[in-house]
Parts: structure tokens; sequence; C-alpha cells
């Protein structure tokens, strides 16, 4: 992978990932589990909450990014789109989980990927609260503690009767053909958990879970996860 002539390889990625991780841990961490305001993104049609938090994260993390790549684009869940002049693009979700974040709940998580002609070629999970980091990427998927890095990697194939499976909530499936499919999965699998978010894809490239099935997801909801899963050994479709 190219960046004007230049190698964008992981020793130039996982440390910027991990500074980012600790840009965005700085303003998610004051707030979590306290008194915040939240707002309804999807008015009355449902419950689709917003907090400042969730802004002031996106600015800080889009402002580093900006200062280091001025010429890439970026595609940020509250703000949009910011065009830049290379083939890379930065895709955020300042915080994945956000009604796990005000509910107090520690499985939301940071997501940031990076395309490149947009494909997920990289991308980083970071949970600040139990401190894990998940980066993925270039064949490499690894979970970076303070005091641990150890490389990821999918548990071996098995049959469904025997298959862990997780989702976020039930909510996501919509439609009658949603509904019935994972319903017909979910009565063969030995094992459903619901509540996932974003740490259920890492959580499946640590192998501690063989399927992740979700509907209704925004492409920043999974864009990042991608280089994690599939540097792990995962697929997904």
């Amino acid at each position: 992978l190219l960046r004007l002539g230049l190698i964008m390889d992981r020793d130039e990625l996982w440390p910027f990932f991990l500074e980012l991780s600790r840009i965005a841990a700085a303003v998610t961490l004051p707030a979590f589990r306290d008194v915040m305001l939240v707002e309804n993104k999807a008015g009355d049609k449902k419950f689709d909450p917003v907090t400042v938090v969730d802004w002031n994260t996106e600015e800080a993390l889009i402002a580093q990014i900006l200062s280091r790549y001025p010429n890439h684009s970026i595609l940020a869940e509250e703000s949009g789109v910011r065009e830049g002049s290379d083939a890379w693009t930065w895709v955020i979700d300042p915080i994945d989980g956000t009604r796990s974040y005000i509910s107090g709940l520690p499985t939301w998580g940071t997501l940031i990927g990076l395309l490149h002609h947009d494909v997920p070629s990289f991308g980083m999970m970071s949970q600040p609260f139990v401190k894990d980091c998940f980066i993925g990427g270039d064949g490499v998927a690894e979970l970076i503690r303070p005091d641990s890095q150890s490389q990821l990697a999918v548990r071996e194939y098995c049959s469904l009767e025997q298959a862990t499976l997780f989702t976020t909530s039930p909510e996501m499936f919509v439609t009658e053909q949603e509904i019935n499919s994972f319903s017909r999965l979910s009565d063969r699998v030995k094992l459903t958990r619901f509540g996932a978010d974003c740490y259920g894809y890492c959580l499946l490239a640590a192998g501690c879970a063989d399927l992740v099935v979700e509907a209704d997801l925004q492409y920043y909801d999974i864009a990042p996860v991608i280089p994690i899963v599939e540097s792990a050994g995962g697929g997904v479709s």
C-alpha cells in the first residue's frame, strides 16, 4: 500500500492508532457513567442517541488525523464526509454503542478505520474503560493492553451446534425474513449472546466466538472492524 510513494504500514499506523485511542479516551472516559444530556437523532421513529461526548470525541480525532495526513479524506458518523486528494479515507465512529455508553455498560468502543481506494485496509477498536485496544490490517491483528500485546486468531471451525453467536440486539432484525432467518440460526447454535456492540467482532477475532450476525448497520459501524476480523483469519460478508 502506497502513500505518496511511501509505505503505509504497521510501523507507521500502529503507534498512530494508539495515539488516537488515547485522544478519544481523554474525552470519553471522564463522562462515562456520569450524567449527560442525550439527544435522539432519529426523532419520533426510534431511539438513536447522540451526546456531546460523541461530537467532541469525533472533532478531536479529526483534528489529529488531519494534522498528520492533511490530504486524506474523512468519513465520520456525526459530521459526515470531508473530501481529500489522496486515496486514503479515515472512517470514524467516536462511540460505537452509544446506548451502552449512556447505560454504563463497557461494551462501547471508539472505531477508526482506514480505507485505501475505498477498501478497508486497517482498523482499530479501543475500549479504554477495560483498557483493550484491538488493531488489525495487512494480515496482522493484535490486542494491545497496557501490560501486554498478543496476536489475534479466530478459533477453528466448528459445527453450528457447537457455535457461539453474538449480536447487539434482536431489534436490529426488522423484516420478516431477517427475523425468521436469525431465529432459525439462533435455534441451531449452542449459545447466543446479545449486547455485543463492536466488541462482538473483536472477540470473534480473538477466538471467543464463532459468529457475529447483525443488520441495519451503517458503514462506520463495520468498516473499521473488517481488517481486524480478516487479519485474524475470519471472514466478513
